[in-house]
């Protein structure tokens, strides 16, 4: 299982970013460098004199901000969830990190045919990754793979790329999750142990959800402030959460039992009908939380696999 602690610390050696773009705000726990490196300093500009002020009616003068310090990550936990070329030689990834979050990295010299990267940086790998930089686009300084999971196959391969999928679509740049990267590499292991696929997955999507924080209150109804019935019909409403379902219902609501929703809160999907009603209900919600745009490896995994 990989180490889910990290280290942030100081870095001596200085590094070239690979974009001049602003990154997000710094956490206030990650070690600043010593000087951050000339190909990341913005243009500085003379400052304009101001005309004298007598004490009384001179208005308060706001500081300029302080520039932003560069990051010098090391010794994160991390998985990568996609890469793309970038220039002849390198690669663009993004990683999920256990305490930064998604992630942007350039990979520099990743495409050279020697480079011990080209190795490392596969998905479904537990990696122990550094990086540095103050861009949107940080620079990856370390990368080591660190094992102990078995790796994923045929069925379990599709799943793991559909988890990856939802991860990039749902989840902000440099958002921290640490509870639902456990459940990642908790659901990878469960996949690659060949567990039934659909309640594996079903149990991350609400976990995503969850942690995002649009995931409704599943065992009481916002409506009539009741708690939720086994034998009562329900509909779960994305932005508003549970209540009791009604006549006519749209087509493209899902109906579902009361049992359903609390066996979904108790991520018990021993069921049958839990398991299909769970299954039409999350991938209504989620495709809400979307904007209806289509996941293309859920598609895959309906044609293949009827999941």
């Amino acid at each position: 299982m990989i180490d889910t602690m990290s280290r942030d610390q100081r870095d001596p050696s200085p590094v070239v970013d690979a974009s001049a773009a602003v990154a997000p705000g710094v956490p206030a726990s990650t070690a600043p460098a010593s000087s951050p490196p000339a190909s990341d300093s913005a243009p500085s500009s003379a400052a304009t004199p101001s005309p004298a002020v007598s004490p009384a009616t001179a208005s308060p003068v706001r500081s300029a901000p302080a520039p932003r310090r560069e990051l010098r990550i090391v010794g994160q936990p991390g998985f990568v969830l996609h890469s793309y070329p970038y220039k002849e030689t390198s690669l663009i990834i993004d990683l999920f990190s256990r305490e930064h979050g998604r992630v942007a990295l350039i990979a520099k010299g990743a495409k050279r045919p020697h480079s011990r990267l080209r190795g490392v940086l596969q998905t479904f790998q537990p990696l122990s990754v550094g990086w540095s930089g103050k861009s949107e686009v940080r620079t990856l300084t370390a990368a080591e793979w660190v094992g102990g999971m078995l790796p994923l196959e045929k069925s379990g391969l599709l799943c793991g790329f559909y988890l990856n999928e939802l991860l990039v679509r749902m989840i902000a740049r440099e958002d921290p999750h640490p509870h639902l990267f456990d459940h990642y590499v908790a659901t990878l292991n469960q996949l690659a142990h060949n567990e039934p696929a659909p309640i594996v997955l079903r149990k991350f999507e609400l976990a995503l959800l969850k942690e995002t924080g649009v995931a409704a209150e599943l065992t009481v109804s916002a409506r009539s402030a009741r708690a939720v019935q086994p034998d009562e019909a329900y509909v779960v409403d994305p932005e508003h959460g549970v209540r009791e379902a009604r006549a006519g219902e749209p087509a493209h609501v899902p109906v579902v039992a009361g049992k359903t929703l609390l066996d979904m809160d108790r991520q018990d999907y021993s069921d049958n009908v839990t398991q299909a009603q769970s299954k039409l209900l999350l991938r209504f919600l989620l495709a809400h939380h979307l904007g209806g745009a289509p996941l293309s490896t859920r598609q895959i995994l309906i044609d293949l696999t009827q999941l």
